[in-house]
This record gives structure tokens, C-alpha cells and sequence, in this order.
């Protein structure tokens, strides 16, 4: 968020304003979005892991997780089913971004924040006082169709503040599973699905609490209500300027004719491989196999029902403290650098973790009893690629693709990025689990595979866009080894690409 005193753009352009009441509550409301999102992807492991839970929802799993001794650990919790209560939540935020940018731009970010939240909270209901496996699978559907709405809302969010709101989300679920599964009576769980209601009331709330932003009013013609509201906005009188700012936006925005057309052009080529390729590599990094079944997985690899709870406490404490890191370093270091390290500890901690699980587990899954120094070194390993995802691909996966998309693609590009990612996430949540029970400690391997792919397309054909503004890229592209062969010197990127960034980046987070 802007800092008090003036708000800087990122293109060296400052606008006059303050800190107010108003940006203050946005930025809590905002934060929900991401804290419900990472909370979404923490809970869900957890749960599965408590045995008063599958004993109920998933009684196979529950027969098998109780004859440990004999069973086959690569395959105990191998139910379509149960990955599909995991997964569902994606394949519906999926589905819903794509018809949420039509919603919002129709009646306001106002009102689609405040559906968002509805579909929320009725999913926690529903998930919270769940008699059976299809109201499971409802509510994470209506939860999946929230996260859409609320990613379009704040599709001016999606950067590395949103990103730690995720982490920070995922860290509070883990806590909270690790202490709601000592409850007596075995119905912890309730609570912790139950509990994703508090942000979504504050989601909730605060759409109809706060007005409707002043970029959202410019969009549906309300031009003096805009001006007047960022005026209340940013604390001061003088707002012509920005205020200039957005409608110039606005109107560029409304002369981009099909967009999607304009994706498929040739000079676009590294746009639409970047909307694709880093998206699809940040799935198959394996992070979603550690976000989303962390419990499941340390379960699997010898620990106790409390001990691999507390283990996945200590791999989202590690994710939220290294994003603070990215944070930290992401201007500083460069976006290259930090992929490519991250790359690189992810694939030795990979390589690690799959030679600790082979050497014990080997391919039969009955490792007998697993020494705690073993442990601590199989979970240590673990927390180091936790962190160098949380550095690298985690932030920049959403920071990069926003600063290399002109106007004339930049809603269809920002499409496809989000639906690969979403699509990605969905496949790799729905069919993890049957993977490593037939790929076994491969799986580690599998990933690492990847990690290694993904790191050299890194090298070879992402160019630096750190503090390069979007109107010099064009000539980025053009000196690239590769890309130069796609853009010639008069595909350079218009000026319209400079209005739509000054003002969409004025206001997409109040």
C-alpha cells in the first residue's frame, strides 16, 4: 500500500495524499481476500489428517491410516474422493474468474466484493456443520467461487502483499488445526473449517461499509462521485491530476479492441509464453503438494497425528517469514536472481528429501520405526524449499506477469495467467495424492524435474524487468537473444500502455 504523504506509482510519477480512515480499513478488507485464500489452502490438510475426520467423511482412509504397521505409507490416504475436497475449491475459482472481471466491471467492485463474501461465508457454514461428504465438497465450491470474485476485486492486490496475506493465512490454519485436533470428542475439525467465517463476515462487512472505489465509478460513467470520493480518499482537495490519470486510463481501456485478438499476434509471442509458462511452472514446482497436504504428507513419512501438525506449523511459519525476504530483496536483487536461486535450492532440497524418504521407506512403504533425528532432517530440508519457494516463485509467479503486459493484451493476458495458475492448481491438488502412491518417493523427483525446466527457461528467456517501466520493455524484448525475433522496432509498446498503468496502479488498492 502507499505510504502516507504522497503515493509514487512505480513510474517515478507521485500523486498528493495521505493515509486516511478509508485506505486503513481497505487494506484489512483487502488482506482478508488473501488471508481466506491462504487459510483455504491450509486448512485443508490439516483436517484431513485427524482421524475423527476421516473416520466420519472418509472411513477408508481411516481403516487404512489405523493398520500403519502393515499398510503401504505412500498409499494410506489414496482416495479420489478425499483429494477432491481439496481440489474442488480451485476447479470453481477457476471456473468463476472467468465471468468475474464481467461482474465487476457491470455493478462494482463494491458489489462483487460483497457476493464474494457472501459465497464465503455460506461455504464455511456449510463446511463448518458438514453431516456428509457431499456438503463438504459444496462448501469448498461456494468457497473457490469467493476466492474468484475476491482476486477480481483485488486483481490490484495480486502482487507480493497479497502473497504474504496467502502465507499468513496458511500459517494461522496451521495453528489452529494443530490445536483444534485436541479437543475432546474429535470435533476440532468443525472449527477449523467453520473458522474461515470470521474473515469472510470482515469481507463481508466491509463491502458494505466502504463505497465503491473511484476507478469502479469512472468505469460506469459516475465521474463527478469519483472525483469526489478520491478527494475523501487520499485526505486532500488536490486530485485533478490523478484523478486525469484514471479517466485517461479508463477511456484507453475502453478503445482496446479485442484484446484476445491482439494476444495472438506475433509480436506478442513472449507475452503470451510468459501468461503460460510461469504459471504452469509455479504448480509443478511441488509447493501445493507441501501447502496443501503437509500433514498428510509428514503423516506419511513416519510422524504422528500431532507431530506432523506441528511440523506443517513450523514449514508456514518458514513460508510467511521468507516472503517478508522476497519483500526485502525483490528491487534489491532483481526478479532473475531471486528465481534462479530459489530454483536452485529447491531443486538440492528436492533431490534431498527424495533420497531420505527412498533410503527409508524404500519402495514398499513400511519403513518401521523412523528415528527423530531422521525426521528432523527429512522436515529441515523441507523448510529450506518451503523458503525458496516462498522468495521466488511464490511472489514473483503474480509480480513478473503484471509488469510486462501492455494495454492492448493486458486483460486477456492477465486471463490466461490467472486460469492456468488456478487450472494447475487444481490438477496438481486432484491427483497428488495417487501419485506418490505409485511414483512413491519419486514423486520428489517428478517435481524436481520440473524446478530443474523451469530454472533454465528462467536463464535463457526471462529478461530482468525490475525498474523497467512498461513503455521501455518493447525494447527489452527487442535486444532478447531469443524474443528479438518476434518484436521488430516497430512493435514497440504505445503510450496507451503508460495510461492504463498509471491509472489502474493509482487506485487498484484502495
Amino acid at each position: 500500500m502507499p505510504a502516507a504523504g504522497g503515493f509514487d506509482k512505480g513510474n517515478g510519477k507521485g500523486y498528493p495524499g495521505k493515509l486516511t480512515p478509508f485506505v486503513t480499513v481497505t487494506c484489512i478488507v483487502a488482506a482478508m481476500g488473501g488471508l481466506i485464500f491462504g487459510y483455504d489452502i491450509g486448512i485443508s490438510g490439516g483436517v484431513t489428517s485427524m482421524p475423527s475426520f476421516l473416520k466420519r467423511f472418509f472411513p477408508s482412509v481411516y481403516r487404512k491410516q489405523q493398520a500403519n504397521s502393515s499398510t503401504n505409507q505412500y498409499c494410506q490416504y489414496n482416495s479420489e474422493t478425499l483429494t477432491l475436497f481439496t481440489s474442488s475449491l480451485y476447479l470453481a475459482a477457476l471456473l468463476s474468474s472467468l465471468v468475474a472481471s464481467s461482474v465487476t466491471r457491470k455493478f462494482g467492485r463494491k458489489k462483487s466484493m460483497l457476493f464474494g463474501g457472501v459465497l464465503f461465508f455460506a461455504g464455511a457454514l456449510i463446511n463448518g456443520f458438514a453431516q456428509g461428504v457431499w456438503m463438504l465438497i459444496v462448501g469448498r465450491l461456494l468457497l473457490g467461487f469467493g476466492i474468484g470474485f475476491a482476486n477480481q476485486s483485488y486483481r490490484g492486490a495480486l502482487n507480493i502483499g497479497f502473497q504474504l496475506s496467502i502465507t499468513i493465512g496458511i500459517l494461522i490454519a496451521n495453528v489452529l488445526n494443530y490445536f483444534f485436533a485436541k479437543i475432546k470428542g474429535g470435533w476440532g475439525w468443525r472449527l477449523s473449517l467453520g473458522g474461515a467465517m470470521v474473515p469472510a463476515l470482515i469481507i463481508t462487512i466491509g463491502s458494505l461499509v466502504l463505497p465503491d472505489t473511484p476507478n469502479s465509478m469512472i468505469e460506469r460513467g459516475q465521474r463527478d462521485e469519483a472525483r469526489e470520493k478520491l478527494r475523501k480518499i487520499r485526505g486532500v482537495n488536490d486530485v485533478d491530476e490523478e484523478f486525469n490519470d484514471l479517466v485517461a486510463a479508463s477511456e484507453a481501456s475502453k478503445q482496446v479492441e479485442h484484446p484476445w485478438g491482439n494476444l495472438l499476434k506475433r509480436k506478442y509471442r513472449p507475452h503470451l509464453t510468459m501468461a503460460i509458462l510461469i504459471p504452469f511452472f509455479q504448480q509443478l514446482t511441488g509447493i501445493n503438494v507441501i501447502m496443501f497436504y503437509a500433514p498428510v504428507l509428514f503423516n506419511t513419512i513416519g510422524f504422528g497425528n500431532d507431530a506432523s501438525l506441528m511440523s506443517a506449523v513450523i514449514t508456514g511459519l518458514v513460508n510467511a517469514c521468507a516472503t517478508l525476504v522476497s519483500i526485502y530483496g525483490v528491487d534489491k536483487w532483481g526478479r532473475r536472481s531471486l528465481f534462479l536461486e530459489g530454483g536452485t535450492q529447491m531443486l538440492i532440497c528436492q533431490a534431498i528429501v527424495a533420497a531420505c524418504i527412498g533410503a527409508k521407506f524404500g519402495v514398499d512403504g513400511n519403513p518401521g520405526e523412523l528415528p527423530k533425528w531422521y525426521a528432523v532432517v527429512v522436515v529441515l530440508f523441507i523448510c529450506l524449499y518451503v523458503a525458496a519457494f516462498a522468495w521466488s516463485w511464490g511472489p514473483l509467479g503474480w509480480l513478473v506477469p503484471s509488469e510486462i503486459f501492455p494495454l492492448e493484451i493486458r486483460s486477456a493476458a492477465q486471463s490466461v495467467n490467472v486460469s492456468v495458475n488456478m487450472a494447475f492448481t487444481f490438477v496438481v491438488a486432484q491427483i497428488f495424492l495417487n501419485m506418490l502412491c505409485h511414483l512413491k518417493f519419486g514423486l520428489f523427483i517428478f517435481f524436481a524435474f520440473f524446478v530443474l525446466v523451469m530454472s533454465i527457461f528462467i536463464f535463457f528467456f526471462l529478461p530482468e524487468t525490475n525498474g523497467i517501466p512498461i513503455e521501455e520493455m518493447g525494447q527489452v524484448w527487442k535486444n532478447h537473444w531469443f524474443w528479438s525475433r518476434y518484436v521488430g522496432e516497430d512493435d514497440f509498446v504505445s503510450n496507451g500502455g503508460v495510461e492504463l498503468q498509471k491509472g489502474s496502479n493509482a487506485i487498484n488498492n484502495v
